[in-house]
């Protein structure tokens, strides 16, 4: 669907071009004393006495056009690159492998290294019964 879009994109992108072309050779040039590319009394006969209006009007829409066709294809190639025809918007059904009832599952590999636990005795100090804290000498009652 979308490259069939393209194409009658790409078909009017042309025929823009080539109208195009021709407006802009049409117009009277700055310097010029009054003779255009098809003649001076045939252009002021055909689009009346503001020809070159006219002329640079038909260049700025048809400049529009064709950039805007233009950006239009190059979004058409976009998703077609981006959403292949074969591929549908599902998730791909991938089979999983049939598990055996006879073969234990493996046990699942631990990434951390296994280390034996190491007992540290802990004893007391030996000055310990015999340090004394001091304390703050007890109030007075009254």
């Amino acid at each position: 669907m979308i490259s069939v879009l393209i194409g009658i994109l790409t078909f009017v992108l042309i025929i823009v071009a080539l109208f195009l072309i021709l407006v802009v050779l049409a117009q009277r040039a700055k310097s010029d004393s009054g003779m255009a590319a098809m003649g001076g009394g045939m252009m002021e006969s055909a689009f009346g006495p503001d020809t070159s209006n006219v002329l640079s009007r038909l260049t700025i829409r048809g400049a529009i056009v064709f950039f805007v066709l233009s950006f239009l294809i190059f979004l058409g190639y976009i998703r077609l690159r981006s959403h292949p025809a074969g591929a549908r918007e599902a998730l791909p059904n991938i089979p999983a492998p049939a598990a055996s009832a006879s073969a234990p599952a493996p046990a699942p590999a631990s990434t951390q290294p296994t280390v034996p636990a190491v007992s540290i005795p802990t004893t007391a100090a030996p000055d310990a019964a015999k340090t004394t804290t001091q304390s703050s000498p007890p109030a007075k009652s009254p």
